[in-house]
């Protein structure tokens, strides 16, 4: 099999589960597709030494957090807000209640490099130290960035959730 069909077999299994986590990093469907692929322009580069690598999945996610912490950095575009485009639904929301919106909202509320923190330790399930490793910061940073991270969405999905259960 030639690097290319190898490449592309990996991006395409690989795709659904990268694009779960750029969209909790960029709040919206669109950044997130073209985060992936930013992601995976940057790693089809590097095809013949990645596919040595003893695990690519996590090479993938650790270019994947550093494509959007670096984007976020640099500010190349100026962000053009659209208001009568809506975006699509969050998949599996099935509660019904507002609760994943409300916890996507307060995410997306979050500084950029708390959020990847969040994402990483929290929904891809990394310890402080992948965490530390993926994002090139030391665990005492990872640590503290959790620690206020967390109080901020506490504060933000409580004051939230009492106005849902008002209503």
């Amino acid at each position: 099999m030639s690097d290319e069909e190898d490449f592309r077999q990996f991006a395409a299994s690989r795709q659904k589960q990268l694009l779960r986590g750029a969209y909790l990093l960029c709040g919206d469907w669109h950044s997130a597709e073209d985060l992936v692929q930013t992601a995976f322009g940057l790693m089809y580069r590097s095809w013949r030494r990645i596919k040595r690598v003893e695990h690519p999945d996590a090479y993938a996610k650790q270019v994947l957090y550093r494509c959007h912490l670096s984007a976020k950095r640099k500010k190349r575009f100026a962000t053009v807000s659209i208001e009568s485009v809506s975006e699509p639904p969050a998949p599996g929301d099935g509660y019904g209640d507002g609760t994943t919106a409300v916890l996507l909202e307060a995410l997306a509320d979050l500084p950029d490099r708390a959020r990847a923190v969040v994402v990483l330790r929290f929904w891809e399930d990394y310890s402080v130290a992948q965490t530390a490793e993926a994002l090139g910061v030391s665990q005492g940073t990872v640590k503290s960035q959790s620690s206020r991270a967390l109080t901020l969405l506490r504060v933000r999905i409580g004051d939230s959730l009492s106005d849902i259960r008002r209503d």
